[in-house]
């Protein structure tokens, strides 16, 4: 009965494209390249990987991995010795590149993403910069009809995917802006700004998961005493199929090696995370349960996210420095 509610609840949002249509990460932060590419490798360079697995409990509940490697090429030119490109009045100009994977699976939905990314941008003041990014996608999706299970089979509505395999694929544009310091930041992004329209392939089985998509994000951290800071980040999503999403996330972090939090997305989830920082690697384990909306598949979700920092960034505007986001 659990998988045929389940495998009913695959096909509605699959082919409705309310739940996929939209990627949720309780640690959202640790992902800024993925919501905005005008932040690659501005955390430093790095590799990285977030593993969520949804409703953990349930078969065949929606499971996603992320790998992604970010480079800051001011950091190699320096550790080379090459003089930095400035601009015209003399200000650092600020490069980034980064390639991410996605891979999802849902019951019988599954779907592919290569993301390459570059961010660029420009020093205004000691205190602020100005940085722009983009970002080409490629999304491969998949759906095995033969695994769906409804009511009633001869339903004309389901009639193009049961019983066989479709497949869609598309390339796309991401955009982003973003106003940055050493401790805050505030950016907005369009992914998917053609709509699926650039390049695609096979069958449009989900095609409204092509809906443009506008992303707010922002963050501040700064330190309360001498061994601990705090870390605020707070993410907006919004299309015209799944409308508006907000979420927020406060840390709290001792010498920047250990922190605590919690997180909270309006009508949907609240978690808990804490990490744990040494030297180069950076770990961070998450616990996220539904509520209000959500609480139709009463069962929890865990996150864990594993950094290998090449050079992290540092901040040199305030003591004590606050080095995680």
């Amino acid at each position: 009965m659990k998988k045929h509610i389940l495998l009913l609840l695959i096909l509605l949002t699959t082919l409705a494209a309310s739940a996929q249509n939209r990627k949720y990460v309780g640690n959202f932060s640790q992902l800024r390249q993925f919501y905005n590419p005008s932040l690659t490798g501005q955390d430093g360079s790095q590799f990285k990987t977030l593993y969520r697995n949804q409703w953990t409990g349930y078969e065949d509940a929606p499971k996603t991995i992320f790998a992604s490697a970010e480079f800051n090429l001011n950091d190699l030119k320096k550790s080379k010795g090459y003089q930095l490109n400035t601009t015209a009045n003399d200000q650092e100009v600020l490069y980034g590149i980064g390639l991410l994977l996605l891979r999802e699976s849902f019951g019988p939905y599954s779907e592919t993403q290569v993301n390459v990314s570059y961010g660029s941008g420009v020093r205004l003041s000691d205190k602020y910069k100005l940085l722009w990014g983009s970002a080409i996608t490629y999304t491969s999706l998949a759906l095995d009809g033969n695994k769906l299970t409804v009511d009633q089979e001869n339903d004309p509505k389901y009639s193009k995917v049961l019983g066989q395999n479709s497949r869609s694929g598309k390339m796309d544009l991401n955009l982003g802006i973003t106003l940055s310091s050493e401790n805050f930041y505030v950016g907005y992004s369009m992914k998917d700004v053609t709509q699926g329209k650039m390049v695609t392939s096979g069958e449009e089985f989900i095609a409204d998961m092509y809906a443009r998509k506008h992303i707010g994000t922002t963050g501040f951290r700064t330190g309360i005493t001498e061994d601990v800071g705090i870390i605020l980040n707070a993410l907006y999503q919004y299309d015209k199929v799944t409308e508006g999403t907000i979420e927020g996330q406060l840390k709290a972090a001792y010498q920047n090696i250990f922190w605590v939090g919690g997180g909270y997305r309006n009508n949907l989830a609240f978690n808990v995370t804490s990490g744990l920082r040494l030297n180069k690697l950076q770990i961070s384990y998450l616990y996220e349960t539904p509520v209000a909306d959500a609480t139709t598949i009463d069962k929890p979700t865990n996150e864990i996210t594993l950094a290998y920092l090449l050079k992290p960034r540092t901040n040199q505007a305030h003591n004590p420095r606050v080095l995680i986001w």
